[in-house]
């Protein structure tokens, strides 16, 4: 079990395999961000799209269950997040990809009000199967300190 006094500004992660799917996409669009694009290939070839495309959201979800299985593999103290910065969807993410994620830890930091936890950012981004970036966001995770 990794603490935050084990986490240093610079480490790398690469992981994931995340194969995305037809069924999935509409799934996921039918339940959470039903825009025509997302939903139907005609409606979606008469876009900048050009075919289906899976929703942004759907992309971020599917992040966070290869960040989650990378924790299972390599687990931490984590205490959940505050939240994410500069969220940014680079290229499509299509029926047939093969997703993987980078972790870069950019900043590690003890909390102010509670000496229990601290904190570490880390830049992630999310790469097709042509190692093209297709999403980027800055994670803020709050981790435990060591037990004395």
């Amino acid at each position: 079990m990794k603490y935050w006094e084990d986490l240093h500004v610079g480490e790398k992660k690469r992981f994931g395999a995340y194969q995305v799917t037809r069924e999935e996409v509409l799934e996921f669009a039918r339940n959470y961000d039903p825009q025509p694009f997302h939903l139907s290939d005609e409606a979606a070839a008469k876009t900048h799209f050009g075919r289906l495309a899976a929703s942004g959201w759907h992309t971020c979800a599917m992040t966070m269950a290869m960040l989650v299985e990378q924790g299972r593999t390599d687990p931490y103290a984590g205490l959940g997040s505050p939240g994410v910065d500069e969220l940014r969807w680079l290229k499509p993410v299509f029926p047939g990809d093969t997703l993987s994620v980078e972790t870069e830890i950019i900043e590690v930091r003890p909390s102010n009000s509670r000496p229990e936890f601290g904190s570490f950012k880390s830049n992630v981004t999310v790469f097709n199967q042509d190692d093209e970036p297709v999403a980027r966001f800055t994670s803020i995770v709050l981790v435990a300190r060591r037990p004395n």
